[in-house]
């Protein structure tokens, strides 16, 4: 699938001061239980980046621990530092965080069912305390950005569609005005039109809002066809990173996720031991 999409901003000579920065990672449920190892990575101001894996990778627990949701699941980093925007938020009150500009959309599309979709547009404002006419222009926006959501502003939440939910999911965070968004999943679930609709949204999201976006996704290619830069993770561990478009033409990585000739590997280290085997074999 290929995602139309606004160009990225000019990349200058000297990278933009980091918006997100995670060092050396640990997290821990319950005491004891790791999860994550040494995981080292950043989102600069303006940037989209990936984080890619298969499940059990990881991925969402990196999430929690930046938007500090974690402590609901009875997890805390133990090592390492998050900052944000240059302060140190690891284990912090989650809604201080997000009154600080750092907003998840967590997977699942979580939409107040009973409430209409400005109801749900609304409520989401309150971490923020909007004022009326503030209040009218953030939904305007959303509409503008989910024409879906606009034509359905009045309608119970609960009788949207997987991806108009998903849609206003993303809408509500964005009523928080967050300098990063943080999306897990957001492609879970959707057929491949409103995967399009989605990953369009989230690009023109950078460009209209000025918001960084770190996204979680099980399709890589959707998410590296519009990402700045990527990591994958593995068993808790950060095992590649780089530029989008040469994370997407990596031939390990296209192989781990479109599993071409990688009979019975179980991960993503696996397939170069795999591959080295077949030529050796060959």
């Amino acid at each position: 699938m290929n995602v139309a999409v606004l160009e990225r901003p000019e990349q200058s000579g000297t990278r933009s001061a980091d918006l997100l920065t995670l060092r050396n990672v640990e997290v821990r449920y319950r005491g004891n239980i790791l999860v994550l190892k040494n995981v080292s990575l950043r989102v600069d101001n303006g940037e989209i980046v990936a984080l890619l894996g298969s499940n059990g990778a990881g991925k969402s627990t990196t999430l929690k621990a930046i938007s500090s949701l974690i402590a609901a699941e009875e997890g805390r980093v133990t090592e390492g530092a998050i900052l944000f925007d240059g302060h140190p938020i690891h284990n912090s009150d989650p809604v201080t965080t997000v009154r600080a500009g750092l907003v998840q959309v967590p997977e699942g599309r979580r939409v107040l069912e009973h409430m209409s979709v400005e109801q749900n547009l609304v409520v989401a404002s309150a971490a923020t305390r909007l004022g009326r006419v503030e209040l009218k222009r953030a939904i305007e926006q959303v509409c503008a950005l989910f024409p879906a959501l606009a034509e359905n502003r009045r309608r119970q939440s609960g009788l949207l569609s997987g991806g108009q939910q998903q849609m206003l999911v993303i809408g509500r965070a964005l009523m928080a005005a967050p300098k990063l968004l943080l999306l897990d999943e957001p492609s879970l679930g959707l057929s491949p039109m409103f995967v399009q609709a989605i990953f369009e949204a989230i690009a023109r999201i950078r460009h209209e809002h000025g918001a960084a976006i770190l996204v979680v996704e099980q399709n890589a290619r959707v998410a590296l066809e519009i990402a700045d830069r990527g990591y994958v993770l593995e068993s808790g561990r950060v095992v590649m990173e780089g530029r989008g478009e040469e994370l997407l033409g990596n031939e390990d990585l296209k192989e781990f996720y479109l599993g071409i000739g990688a009979a019975g590997a179980k991960g993503f280290r696996d397939i170069k031991t795999y591959r080295r085997r077949r030529r050796w074999l060959g």
